[in-house]
């Protein structure tokens, strides 16, 4: 992996949430490309429930002051950063204050959903890809993990499609079995044609759920990885029936050389 530029985008990363198997496995990934020699670059969320002073997160001005339209409505983009003690990565975290101050995730105290996760959605991914752009700092393979993460495929290629900086980007998107009851607001795929997309790009968002939100990346994704030991069937048949590269799930403890070969030989086509 020496000299791989690799972008992890999560919507959970230890030790800044609980730990997940998205969480743990968005952490051990890039230290794995890390103590190989590789490049990477780390994007989550800047939830509510993170401890700032703890984790000693600050503000990138210089990344910071753009505004993204959502819905026909102006966002400021927050951009700050911290470095996982000990390992020599630092992580980006997408901000703004109507998004992301709230104390929690995903759901309120009594477990519903946040009528504007699909808004988060849309403006962590044009987020994450507005600040790569920023930093002027090409990936060779761009890593999703977590359905709030999950339209980054579809942005990347549909509405910065001729964004020259992740010309030769290739997308690897991880199936959890972790996803969500019910399904995002309605209007979802509304406000995704918005931005100019076209409409059979988002044929899946007539019912956002949690299935159909990740169909829509394994579409615009170039590979998958099962990051679940199960997965629910219809993700499984989905993926099996598109053909696409795709890794087996491998556990915490066997997944290093695994991800390597992937990476090197299925995604980036490298044939020993």
């Amino acid at each position: 992996m020496k000299d791989k530029r690799i972008l992890y985008v999560s919507s959970e990363v230890i030790p800044y949430l609980p730990e997940t198997e998205i969480s743990s496995m968005s952490f051990e990934a890039p230290r794995m490309v890390n103590s190989q020699g590789g490049q990477i670059r780390i994007f989550m969320p800047r939830f509510g429930n993170i401890n700032e002073r703890r984790h000693q997160l600050h503000e990138v001005i210089r990344l910071s002051g753009m505004n993204l339209v959502i819905n026909d409505l102006d966002m400021p983009l927050i951009i700050k950063v911290a470095s996982i003690p000990k390992e020599r990565m630092q992580v980006y975290f997408i901000d703004n204050e109507d998004y992301f101050k709230r104390k929690a995730t995903f759901t309120d105290e009594d477990g519903q959903l946040f009528e504007d996760n699909d808004e988060r959605a849309i403006f962590f991914a044009k987020g994450v890809i507005e600040t790569v752009k920023k930093l002027n700092w090409a990936p060779d393979i761009i890593h999703v993990h977590g359905w709030l993460a999950s339209l980054l495929p579809l942005y990347l290629r549909n509405y910065y499609g001729n964004e020259p900086l992740f010309k030769t980007s290739k997308i690897v998107t991880s199936v959890y079995s972790k996803g969500f009851e019910d399904t995002l607001d309605e209007e979802m795929k509304k406000k995704v044609l918005f931005d100019g997309l076209e409409d059979d790009t988002v044929e899946h968002l007539n019912k956002p759920n949690y299935v159909n939100i990740m169909k829509t990346a394994i579409d615009n994704s170039d590979a998958i990885i099962q990051g679940s030991e199960e997965i629910p069937q219809e993700l499984e048949e989905y993926i099996n029936k598109l053909e696409k590269p795709t890794l087996s799930y491998k556990s915490k403890e066997e997944f290093g050389q695994a991800y390597q070969d992937f990476y090197t030989q299925e995604v980036l086509n490298e044939k020993e």
